[in-house]
């Protein structure tokens, strides 16, 4: 590459000026005592503007040679760059270091670019984005870039890598601040009670004997666990990504994980049990049934994000600080969350799709069974209100109401997103009453049977009532 043939050859700062393209080439031979290195970006004519880079000097620290030299390009024209849907906003520049890869920046990179302004001529909402360039994939990308407008004309972008850098002007899909702020007070408020209710059903489980002995009650009460540590360290998720200590952050965006993760498997592990309960509905016997559930319950999540914890040892952090901007503000709203787009929808997404497919198949085939015990019981015409009621727990008890998130559109159905949030931040609250309604003593009396659940309950009831 011509570029890294000018800083090799370069032994001293220098700057060099192309038809194209200008680059200066600065020797560190000195440490700041802020850790960061002022430079300003060479212009290539008059007509390029000037903008302000604050280079770390930490991966120059303890090396020799060529390795101590950087450079800095600017780009006459950002053409070579132009992709679909991308408007670029400022010069692109480069920040260029001769055989390594500067990544992970404990300092970040900080470049001060001037802005096009813009004449918003539509009912879209757009903000000015910091990204960088990937030459592999010919796109632009976010990753490890914050941005901060100081004024209209003004952009800051900080970032923990050396790539080709630009403002991108980005059309918003994100939620307003309005909207933001009252799903906000939903969101803590159903939390708050998911988590209350979630420990009820806890604790009615440890005093009740026979909830105990029941292998149904062990599930819900294991899907009552993983919800109430997804519901608390949700509502800490704002108040540690303000906190200056990362680490702190990246607990919570992990227990989140986790437990989101837990809640996912053990709601699959419902609907496996209602499988089997309806397959042999009264000779179930597997040794060690709940000690096996609970390895895949507790166990798989710890091993998918423990991989991950593993991997970004060797790559950029996947958790930490994700900052959502509001579309109708200059102002971020951070939460400790997935940072790598990559983990958040090829994971989560690709998890919960199976589960989503998984719990639908069965409870369409627990509810077909409900209504066919009905048409057999020829003493009631109309379906009576527990069937209905049965089958709205049912789908509360296995998650469905989480498949709301694929009829949503890029955060413009605000309907879906406010039945989608009340329903699943309250799901610990329907457990809990599943939970009760499931206690009453004449269902008591099949506790020995510990392969027996409400299904189980419900069905033998209707075969009695066919009598």
């Amino acid at each position: 590459m011509a570029i890294h043939n000018i800083i090799q050859t370069t032994e001293q700062s220098k700057d060099y000026y192309f038809k194209d393209l200008a680059i200066s080439v600065v020797k560190i031979n000195s440490n700041p005592t802020n850790g960061l290195l002022p430079v300003t970006a060479p212009k290539v004519s008059d007509k390029t503007r000037t903008v302000q880079t604050w280079i770390p000097v930490e991966p120059f620290l303890n090396v020799r040679g060529a390795e101590q030299k950087f450079g800095i390009v600017t780009y006459n024209s950002s053409q070579q760059f132009n992709v679909k849907n991308a408007s670029i906003m400022s010069e692109v520049i480069r920040i260029e270091v001769v055989g390594r890869d500067i990544v992970n920046l404990k300092n970040p990179l900080k470049i001060r670019f001037p802005v096009n302004n813009y004449k918003n001529d539509s009912n879209k909402s757009y903000i000015y984005s910091c990204q960088y360039y990937d030459e592999q994939g010919n796109t632009w990308k976010t990753d490890g870039c914050n941005t901060t407008q100081i004024n209209d004309t003004v952009v800051e972008c900080s970032c923990d890598h050396m790539t080709p850098f630009a403002v991108l002007l980005v059309e918003v899909n994100n939620i307003d601040g309005q909207q933001w702020e009252i799903l906000s007070y939903i969101s803590y408020v159903g939390c708050s009670l998911s988590a209350v209710f979630s420990a009820s059903s806890i604790l009615s489980f440890i005093f009740n004997r026979n909830a105990r002995a029941e292998v149904s009650s062990s599930i819900h009460v294991s899907l009552s666990g993983a919800l109430f540590l997804l519901n608390i360290s949700f509502m800490f998720s704002e108040w540690a990504a303000a906190w200056t200590v990362e680490e702190v952050c990246m607990f919570i965006a992990v227990t989140i994980h986790y437990s989101l993760l837990c809640s996912f498997t053990w709601m699959a592990i419902e609907a496996l049990h209602l499988y089997l309960l309806l397959a042999r509905v009264f000779n179930i016997y597997i040794k060690y049934y709940m000690f096996k559930l609970s390895l895949i319950g507790w166990g798989v999540p710890a091993v998918l994000v423990g991989s991950l914890l593993a991997v970004q040892q060797l790559t950029r952090p996947f958790y930490g600080t994700r900052n959502v901007t509001l579309s109708n503000s200059k102002v971020t709203n951070p939460v400790c969350w997935i940072t790598e787009p990559l983990i958040l929808y090829g994971v989560n997404l690709s998890y919960f799709t199976i589960v989503f497919v998984f719990n639908t198949i069965i409870l369409i085939t627990v509810s077909r069974q409900i209504f066919k015990l009905k048409k057999v019981d020829n003493k009631h015409k109309k379906i009576p209100v527990k069937d209905a009621s049965t089958v709205l727990g049912l789908m509360c008890l296995l998650g469905t109401s989480w498949g709301l998130v694929f009829l949503s559109s890029g955060y413009t159905s605000y309907t879906i997103l406010y039945i989608f949030c009340i329903s699943n931040t309250m799901q610990g609250f329907s457990i809990f009453l599943w939970m009760c309604r499931t206690a009453r003593p004449e269902k008591q009396k099949a506790a020995h049977t510990k392969s027996l659940s409400t299904v189980d309950t419900f069905t033998i009831e209707k075969q009695k009532e066919s009598k």
